[in-house]
């Protein structure tokens, strides 16, 4: 069911709708020249010298590197990936007509966490921009205008190139490119599998592809994967389950390291690095001629309840179920020291969107899972149209892949299915009309509310 412009009784003002898009923007902007991170401040390093590895996505610091003649330092970045989120908000807004939809569609923007986070220079931000500029152009090719030939392939052009930002995009990804498939194999199933089937190589390539192209050297990046499931393993199952690192009672040593919010006592950046830290487990695997995946999957399988157990636990944190809120601050509101001199200047606007960010942060509209669950209640609820279907999906599939790929707790990790989730609800739900509405509400309802007060009432308690 493609998207088509609401018929409001009382239409809004032309861009009416398009206010709180702005307000949301102008928030952003006021992090100027942007939000730089320990991260970010790598890739800058990386995008200044040419000399690219993986650790970041090269693609992006090779985009970064691209707008250097236009001005060094975060700004480029930043009003890159704020004007694509704008732009993917406007192209919604602009497929819904001039009806209540429109403005809710607007009003999206206005969520703090996203207002801080877009202000963020940071791979997320930037990933969301693509998303959001690629749904747009998908939900306006919807509409039957002028020039949706075009809009469709630049659509799948930037879920290409989201997928070079995150090794986990593509299940963000997919869902998406199958709306920017032509509505007539979406209503033939065996066209838009074999549509998909050839995205879903395309996308799965995009990131290996990207960073050959731009000539990145290896970093080693996916062994704080491997490192972090091994600690956990070892630490539930209370054996060695790491590769020979030199350390006497591995067990004992691990057992001081592990914590399952994130995989960082492992690296060289932190205060006490862990005597089996990142570099003493490359030595491991490279001495030994082990290869570190079949090594990751041989500990799995020895263990799965082990494995399990670790998974659990992390995930738990990652989506503040029965966890603290304080385990991580929801979003950043300084530039660490740097050589260049990057900061934010402290303002009245800053002060309040952190303010408002941090809040909601501890509440059920910032703890992805409520909006995890909020995806599978829609999706039970039915009577969805195709690209309120996908979004969930895009949401839902982006969020489930951290349970067995996450290895840190940042909020930031879910800002793409915070969004796409809102924006699926906004589509989800504007067409349901009559008795059968009533039932579809309870289902919607019933799972994320179910799983606020779980979380809020363990916070209560501990």
């Amino acid at each position: 069911m493609p998207i088509h412009p609401e018929r409001a009784r009382f239409p809004l003002p032309a861009g009416w709708a398009l206010l709180p898009l702005l307000i949301g923007c102008a928030g952003s902007l006021a992090y100027w020249p942007g939000l730089v991170t320990w991260d970010s401040l790598r890739q800058y390093d990386q995008a200044l010298s040419g000399d690219f590895d993986d650790w970041h996505p090269p693609a992006m610091e090779w985009v970064w590197r691209q707008l250097l003649p236009l001005a060094h330092g975060p700004a480029p970045m930043l009003l890159l990936q704020l004007g694509l989120y704008a732009l993917g908000f406007a192209l919604l807004i602009a497929a819904m007509g001039r009806g209540r939809r429109a403005l809710a569609i607007g009003c999206i923007a206005l969520l703090p966490l996203p207002v801080a986070l877009m202000a963020t220079i940071i791979k997320d931000s930037l990933m969301a921009g693509a998303l959001l500029s690629a749904a747009g152009l998908c939900a306006l090719a919807d509409r039957r205008t002028a020039g949706q030939g075009a809009m469709r392939p630049a659509a799948f052009a930037l879920l290409l190139f989201a997928s070079t930002l995150r090794f986990n995009a593509l299940f963000a990804t997919l869902p998406l490119a199958l709306w920017s498939l032509p509505e007539a194999w979406r209503r033939r199933p065996a066209r838009l599998a074999a549509g998909g089937a050839v995205m879903l190589a395309l996308l799965a390539a995009a990131m290996p592809v990207a960073n050959r192209l731009t000539g990145a050297k290896p970093s080693g990046v996916e062994l704080s994967l491997i490192i972090f499931d091994l600690g956990g393993i070892t630490f539930h199952s209370r054996a060695d389950q790491f590769p020979p690192v030199g350390v006497a009672d591995a067990v004992a040593v691990n057992r001081h390291c592990y914590t399952p919010v994130k995989w960082d006592s492992y690296a060289w950046w932190v205060d006490e690095p862990c005597p089996i830290g990142f570099e003493q487990v490359r030595d491991a695997f490279a001495r030994g001629r082990i290869e570190p995946h079949l090594f990751w999957l041989g500990a799995i399988l020895h263990d799965p309840f082990a494995y399990a157990a670790h998974r659990l636990a992390h995930w738990n944190v990652e989506t503040r179920l029965l966890a603290s809120d304080s385990v991580d601050r929801p979003v950043q509101v300084a530039a660490p020291p740097n050589e260049w001199g990057f900061a934010v200047s402290p303002n009245p606007i800053v002060r309040a969107v952190d303010w408002l960010a941090c809040r909601s942060g501890e509440t059920p509209i910032g703890w992805p899972c409520v909006w995890i669950a909020a995806m599978i209640g829609l999706l039970w609820a039915g009577g969805l149209g195709f690209p309120a279907r996908v979004m969930a999906w895009s949401a839902l599939l982006y969020a489930l892949g951290y349970a067995p790929l996450g290895v840190a707790a940042e909020l930031r990790y879910y800002l793409w299915t915070m969004l796409a989730g809102a924006v699926a609800l906004v589509l989800g739900v504007a067409d349901w009309r009559g008795p059968a509405s009533r039932g579809r509400w309870m289902r919607l309802v019933a799972p994320p509310l179910a799983v606020a007060v779980i979380a809020a009432g363990f916070r209560v308690v501990s």
